[in-house]
């Protein structure tokens, strides 16, 4: 028995299905050789089955999932004796995916709950897409709970700074946030950016200083309150270091 539900293409730029389905295989059910232009991801429900990718046979039981990304050639078939069920869902992105998805198979059965609620799309009309495209977001922060956590002290600084630049940040207080020495934070930032964390602050700030003026047509006194600047006059010192004019030449430039 098979079932597959056809999913509207919204035209999602992060995560875009493309199908879903389930099916009760025969024994020897197979499929392919074969190869996809998108994702598509299988969980083993019950019964057992093999699996090829990339030159190796994976024999897979309950609660394991085998990954078939794009233009990959796949084979798989269900057991003589134990023929598998599995349901499955198929998707485009132009996201970063988890890295557990440049594995093969992945063993997590906490996936089936996600699978199996996935078939209330068919009781949808119009929300289809919306639906099935929130459950595999769902799938996705399970396989990123599986991964090893690795702090990247350089990524949560420019999120403090992206975020906060209109508030009273300082570099020692995002060292403070990160919990790091400031020498030692300092040399991350530079390493890994070239420049300074106080020299990304502050031409951060005079970026949105400038859209503000220009774009927001908003004047120079307010533009340097709006990024952390009280002092009129230090903040046309550092709009000017940074533009090379001052606020209001820079307005009458770019009008």
């Amino acid at each position: 028995m098979i079932h597959t539900e056809l999913i509207p293409n919204k035209g999602y730029l992060g995560l875009n299905p493309v199908d879903f389905g389930f099916e009760t295989c025969q024994p020897e059910h197979s499929f392919g050789p074969a190869v996809r232009t998108y994702w598509l991801l299988h969980f083993v429900v019950r019964g057992r089955g093999i699996f090829e990718r990339d030159g190796v046979t994976h024999h897979l039981q309950a609660g394991d999932l085998f990954v078939i990304p794009p233009f990959r050639k796949t084979f798989y078939k269900a057991d003589k004796d134990d023929p598998w069920e599995y349901t499955w869902i198929s998707f485009t992105s132009c996201e970063d995916l988890p890295e557990l998805l440049g594995q093969s198979v992945i063993h997590l059965p906490a996936a089936g709950r996600i699978f199996h609620e996935m078939k209330r799309c068919q009781q949808l009309g119009n929300g289809k897409t919306a639906f099935i495209c929130g459950k595999l977001w769902e799938l996705f922060s399970l396989f990123w709970e599986q991964e090893t956590p690795a702090t990247d002290y350089v990524e949560n600084a420019l999120h403090l700074i992206h975020t906060e630049y209109m508030y009273d940040l300082s570099v020692e207080s995002i060292a403070h946030r990160l919990g790091l020495d400031r020498s030692y934070f300092y040399s991350l930032f530079k390493n890994k950016l070239g420049v300074s964390p106080q020299q990304y602050l502050i031409r951060y700030r005079m970026e949105q200083a400038a859209v503000l003026m220009t774009a927001g047509g908003r004047s120079p006194t307010l533009a340097a309150n709006s990024v952390g600047y009280k002092d009129i006059y230090t903040f046309s010192k550092m709009f000017k270091r940074v533009y090379g004019v001052s606020p209001r030449e820079y307005i009458q430039i770019n009008r």
